[in-house]
């Protein structure tokens, strides 16, 4: 509550107002714009935004614009487009590898779990059953992974042909 709070005193450009950070006896933090005895003012850096307001557009982007980006919007060159691209692509791909891994770990971790009751699980049939779910949604969850790791790797690729 207290990151949102402070996120939107930060988010606010148009009041240019002196924000306060005050720490009370018990540690709580409170953002103000209002002086309390005890805050200290904050000295803020000015928000970084990308716009362009019209009046003149940058040197060397003349003419280079695609029909499909909207004004304002920053434009690089396919070189470095390429670059960058190929770059997620191998990040993806590295993802992907250790997530397979991850998934086979907890695939051979459930075959066992599951094989196996553990001393305390054999009066208690319900234990057993809620450790071998625990390692089940495991392998769910590592497939899941696994399968939107393919789906992110299939659209970079063929955004990048």
């Amino acid at each position: 509550m207290k990151t949102l709070a402070f996120c939107l005193l930060l988010s606010c450009s148009l009041a240019q107002a002196e924000v306060y950070k005050y720490i009370d006896a018990n540690g709580n933090v409170t953002f103000t714009n209002v002086p309390i005895k005890g805050a200290k003012p904050m000295h803020l850096a000015p928000l970084s935004t990308y716009g362009n307001s019209g009046k003149s557009k940058p040197a060397g982007n003349a003419g280079s614009k695609s029909a499909s980006t909207p004004d304002g919007y920053p434009n690089v060159d396919n070189g470095t487009q390429s670059k960058r691209d190929e770059s997620r692509r191998k990040i993806l791909e590295n993802e992907l590898a250790n997530e397979q891994k991850a998934l086979a770990d907890a695939q051979k971790a459930y075959t066992d779990g599951a094989a196996t009751r553990n001393g305390d699980e054999a009066r208690n049939y319900q234990k057993y059953l809620d450790r071998v779910q625990k390692l089940k949604d495991a392998v769910t969850e590592r497939q899941k992974n696994v399968d939107a790791l393919r789906r992110e790797l299939g659209q970079a690729t063929s955004s990048a042909q």
